[in-house]
């Protein structure tokens, strides 16, 4: 009874496997949303609740593995589960290379399913999590002025305040004005903890170092 908001998506062409998996997920305790097609799974707005996707390999419209290819990194907050009436050992590999939670070849223990649907959750929630606090530290970076960013852009590259003071022409007093301020907007309370926003900032492509 896990993540009782969660939302589970289900995309198989076979009705009788939606039906199944729409029960079976809504007696677990989350949201199913089942599909008979990946174009109409993809017209789905992006949730903001944790989810994963149970996503059959074969479909009529667009191939299981070509849809996980194309949503790549785009959606690592929606982890994939595969299910296949006929699998094989490239087709596994391939999956899970790609970053699947699981392959299971139909008809499937529905103790394996909801084990797998639970582990997908956790890992589309701590996902979730990454990226709000990876937001918070933008929006933190942004309102800063640019002789802040400036500082603290000189700071997490090991500069001291007379070496930035003189790099950037203003006085020492000022540089640590500056780097406080910083500090406090970043709410980072040690130069490590500042090193390590500035790491997260610059893998999010907003350079603060």
């Amino acid at each position: 009874m896990q993540h009782a908001s969660a939302l589970v998506y289900v995309v198989d062409d076979d009705v009788s496997v939606r039906e199944s998996l729409e029960l079976l997920i809504e007696h677990a305790g989350w949201q199913p949303k089942v599909f008979s097609s990946a174009t109409a799974f993809l017209e789905q707005p992006r949730p903001q609740v944790p989810a994963c996707l149970v996503l059959d390999v074969h479909l009529p419209d667009l191939n299981g593995l070509d849809l996980q290819t194309s949503m790549g990194s785009q959606r690592p907050d929606l982890p994939i589960i595969f299910i296949t009436g006929y699998g094989d050992i490239p087709l596994t590999v391939r999956a899970m290379r790609a970053g699947a939670v699981e392959f299971l070849t139909k008809p499937f223990d529905d103790d394996a399913l909801l084990c797998a649907i639970s582990e997908a959750l956790a890992s589309s929630e701590a996902a979730l999590q990454g990226m709000a606090s990876v937001q918070s530290l933008q929006d933190a970076y942004t309102s800063l002025t640019p002789r802040e960013q400036d500082v603290l852009g000189l700071v997490v590259r090991g500069r001291l305040n007379k070496q930035i003071a003189a790099e950037l022409g203003i006085s020492e007093i000022t540089v640590k004005a500056h780097r406080g301020k910083a500090m406090r907007k970043m709410g980072a309370r040690s130069l490590p903890e500042l090193v390590k926003q500035a790491a997260v900032l610059d893998r999010g492509g907003n350079r603060a170092n």
